[in-house]
Parts: structure tokens; sequence; C-alpha cells
């Protein structure tokens, strides 16, 4: 049984931080890169950040560079965290987590194991 869980999305205040967590199990291989996005009410999924696990490698949406950092647990890979730091309201949204070869990272059909997601609201 393969999956993708998040896990540490609560409800915060304007100012304040969480961390995210994704883990994925069941998988035979360790996914090239991990994204997360998140989709706030009404609007569409869009890409927050990205890591490509073989070296590290991180890229960020506009919107929250300097504010939230992608990372990964170097001891297991499987293992990616999202601190989210300086939190607006505009960042309240349902996140998830998903699995990608490759392909544009900012593109969600380019992920083909996703999260069930994990809701962050901001107030």
């Amino acid at each position: 049984h393969v999956q993708l869980e998040e896990s540490g999305g609560r409800s915060v205040q304007s100012g304040g931080s969480l961390r995210l967590s994704c883990t994925a199990s069941g998988f035979r291989y360790i996914h090239p890169r991990i994204g997360w996005f998140r989709q706030p009410p009404g609007k569409e999924r869009e890409a927050v950040a990205v890591i490509y696990t073989r070296d590290g490698t991180t890229d960020y949406a506009n919107s929250v560079k300097g504010r939230f950092t992608i990372s990964q647990n170097n001891d297991d890979k499987n293992v990616v965290w999202l601190q989210m730091n300086g939190l607006k309201p505009e960042d309240t949204a349902m996140y998830y987590c998903a699995g990608s070869p490759g392909g544009s990272w900012i593109v969600p059909g380019y992920y083909n194991y996703w999260g069930q997601g994990t809701q962050v609201t901001v107030s």
C-alpha cells in the first residue's frame, strides 16, 4: 500500500509558524522530487515548494520565498518538511505533498502520487 501522508496543519495566528511533514511509505523507490502544493478555498491548486531528493535542491513560489523552507530528512528521504514562518491569512489552504518523477515542478499534472492534505488556517 503506497501512500503519502501529510501532518502538522492547524489553526494559527498571523505571523505564526508551522512545520508540515510529508511521509512516503510503501514505495520501492525514493521519489526524485517531492513537492508541496496548496489549495485555498474556491481556488486552483498551486505549487508552493519542491525538493529534489537526490541532492536537496529546492525551489519556491514567489509568494512564499523567504518565509517557507522545504527540507528533507537526510537519514530517511521519505520524510520531507515544510517550515512555514511569517504566516499570513492568504496562506490559508489545504496543503498537499506529492511525488513526481520529473517535468515542470509547478504543474500538478506531473505529480503521480498525492497525499490527502492537511489544513492550515491563518487568522
